[in-house]
């Protein structure tokens, strides 16, 4: 669901498949995976506290999805092998939860995700620029260099020039002294005005025309929910799917569209539209995606309590400060 760092639920290439080549689109259209539903759905309802949920209840949960109950185990394994999910067994049955550093890094993308759209501070006007130059055979370096830009929220203005309209914040500062090889150098500046066709101003880095069109379809899709949501015609397994397939969708709104100031966006940018549809399915569904999840839960032999809960855009922005609060309870046995 969110912003992720040292453990990374989400890789790039789930999200920008072809970054591989280094031609990152970022409105490449991409299935949603049987790892990354997992993720999004255990995330939902688990993690401030990492509580753990039965093996077949996750299975069952998942399954709502579409997804088998092959693809959701083979899920399970690989996370856990990832080190996302921890497991344990009792007799013959086991359990999973998120690991303490994914639930930290989901915990700090989900407070992410809940701000994004809040922000109404004029903007100063300068751009945040990295040029960077690596040897051409590192490439798997190169490739990671982007992927971490990308999340940080830079994109390419020239192939070895990114640009952010955001000041340089801790979280990018700790970053990129990761880059061992070739060099690296950051600048705070403003962009001066050229008369020639050849002068490209730093918002041509973002496709501005697909992004604006990306918030359509988002729109299109969700806003004829709200009608259900109000009449109440959404509940049980439809509530989970829906609040865990909004999730996933809106996930990847904010690396697309990185907050960018609205004094650069055209008229009407619909930002906020999408935010307002965003939170009022997310947290319009979460009480009967809770009682759902909490009965599959008692279903398979868990101990449904206060540990499992639907998350609302406010829980998602208090982000790690609700983890730390809740850090016994999740280390419980």
């Amino acid at each position: 669901m969110w912003e992720w760092c040292v453990v990374s639920p989400y890789e790039i290439d789930e999200i920008f498949p072809d970054a591989v080549a280094g031609l990152v689109r970022p409105l490449h259209r991409v299935s949603n995976t049987a790892q990354g539903l997992t993720t999004t759905l255990v995330a939902d309802y688990t993690v401030h506290s990492r509580a753990w949920l039965p093996s077949a209840a996750i299975v069952a949960l998942v399954g709502e999805l579409g997804v088998s109950s092959g693809g959701a185990r083979t899920a399970i394994s690989r996370l856990s092998r990832r080190g996302i999910l921890d497991s344990r067994r009792q007799g013959r049955h086991s359990a999973y939860r998120l690991t303490r550093d994914a639930a930290e890094d989901l915990a700090a993308g989900g407070a992410w995700i809940g701000r994004f759209g809040t922000d109404t501070r004029p903007w100063d006007g300068c751009w945040t620029l990295i040029a960077f130059s690596l040897p051409q055979e590192e490439t798997v370096q190169r490739r990671a260099l982007r992927g971490q830009l990308r999340w940080l929220g830079f994109a390419p203005l020239y192939d070895g020039l990114w640009v952010s309209p955001d000041a340089l914040n801790q979280t990018v500062r700790s970053r990129l002294p990761g880059v061992s090889l070739g060099a690296l150098t950051v600048f705070r500046a403003s962009h001066v005005e050229l008369a020639t066709g050849s002068n490209r101003n730093p918002i041509e880095a973002w496709d501005i025309a697909a992004l604006a069109e990306h918030y359509e379809n988002f729109i299109r899709r969700w806003r004829p929910m709200l009608a259900r949501i109000e009449s109440g015609r959404i509940n049980g397994g439809a509530a989970v799917r829906a609040r865990t397939e909004i999730m996933d969708a809106y996930r990847r709104i904010p690396l697309l569209d990185p907050q960018l100031p609205i004094e650069l966006m055209p008229r009407g940018w619909p930002r906020a539209r999408t935010r307002d549809i965003f939170v009022a399915i997310y947290d319009g569904l979460a009480e009967r995606a809770q009682e759902h999840v909490l009965a599959v839960v008692a279903r398979y032999g868990g101990h449904p309590n206060a540990d499992i809960r639907a998350h609302s855009v406010a829980n998602l922005t208090e982000g790690s400060r609700a983890g730390a609060a809740n850090e016994r309870s999740g280390d419980r046995p």
